[in-house]
């Protein structure tokens, strides 16, 4: 058993909210993992603390230059276990997202351990039933309270926990409606695309207020350079299946690299889908679906796991998938996945850690 991380307990808890009424990311459990980096000392002072407030300087070069980093990932309840879903997967990838913003690099095994410990801490916040699961927030942004343009010298990591539902409330496999986003860019290459930094999002809002305003839920964006590419939706990969074959764009610099992508892939090619990761123009894409070819299209993201889509709309032209309906693919992807998080299913790979009991 590992050394026990310093729990500062609370006061008194907070009650737990009703599982039926959970939405995504907005009630918060009892405790968080705090980390802090200062050059001298470079990380320390791991420990689990009260969820709140913390205080920062109205300097902290993070608010200014926007030095902040973050990842998402789930435990699960799995009879009497809770269960993560390859989270090495995700320190790994905030180690690449923290090298392309010059931010210090992070210990992944022992984040994952004080992870393990946090949910550990927190095991009976972990809701059950379909959809639900306990949404898991680390993040690092930058602190030192001064306003020169350069790299920060004092950082803090967080780790927060948010019970939730269904990402987009109501049936998990209910199909979006997706606007294809052709005048506003994302990322390009050789930037942050590829890294899960605070900044792409905040570059997306005002694509993805204009698609809400026209009836859609989430933007898919268009590559930045000859707007003609199709790259990935704003909180998700996207896969087609033409002629039965997943076709989803390769990951060319600007496109996050999905863990949820990554084991989509792994699962379709073992269940003997022929998977193509290629450059997809967006009018290549309307052509083969006029032509018949394009049968489902869906999104793969943490926190809507697979996500079907019925409709796309770009410029003048219209796609309506499967008669908005789920396709067979689909559901297929989204059983086996799911199956193999919650323990249904068999888990050959050995994705799901389960938390132990340290205390």
């Amino acid at each position: 058993m590992s050394e026990k991380i310093e729990l500062v307990e609370r006061e008194t808890l907070k009650d737990k909210p009703n599982e039926e009424d959970l939405t995504f990311g907005e009630t918060f459990t009892d405790y968080m993992l705090s980390y802090d980096y200062d050059k001298e000392k470079g990380w320390h002072d791991l420990k689990i603390v009260p969820f709140g407030s913390i205080e920062m300087s109205p300097a902290a070069q993070g608010l200014h230059y926007g030095q902040a980093v973050f990842e998402g990932l789930k435990a699960y309840k799995s009879e009497d276990d809770v269960v993560l879903f390859r989270p090495d997967q995700n320190f790994k990838r905030m180690n690449h997202s923290l090298e392309k913003l010059e931010m210090p690099q992070i210990d992944e095994e022992k984040l994952l351990e004080g992870l393990k410990q946090l949910v550990d801490v927190e095991r009976d916040w972990v809701p059950t039933g379909q959809g639900r699961s306990l949404y898991i927030r680390p993040f690092v942004f930058a602190t030192e309270p001064v306003l020169g343009v350069r790299t920060s010298e004092q950082y803090k990591l967080l780790i927060i926990l948010s019970p939730s539902g269904s990402y987009y409330g109501g049936e998990s496999l209910k199909p979006t409606k997706i606007y294809v986003e052709d005048e506003h860019v994302r990322a390009v290459r050789g930037g942050v695309g590829n890294a899960k930094v605070a900044g792409n999002y905040a570059a997306s809002l005002k694509a993805q207020t204009i698609a809400n305003d026209n009836g859609y839920d989430q933007v898919l964006w268009l590559d930045g350079v000859e707007r003609k590419y199709i790259e990935e939706v704003g909180s998700m990969n996207i896969f087609f299946v033409i002629d039965g074959k997943l076709v989803t764009p390769e990951l060319n610099g600007s496109i996050l690299p999905g863990i949820t992508r990554k084991t989509v892939i792994a699962l379709a090619q073992s269940l003997g889908y022929d998977v193509e990761e290629r450059h997809i123009a967006v009018n290549e894409l309307f052509d083969l679906y006029d032509e018949g070819h394009v049968q489902e299209v869906f999104g793969t993201g943490t926190a809507a796991v697979i996500s079907p889509v019925g409709k796309l709309k770009y410029e003048d032209r219209e796609m309506i998938v499967n008669d908005f309906e789920t396709g067979d693919i689909t559901k297929e992807l989204y059983e086996k996945y799911t199956g193999i998080q919650n323990g249904s299913l068999e888990d050959p790979e050995g994705w799901r850690v389960v938390v132990p009991q340290y205390r």
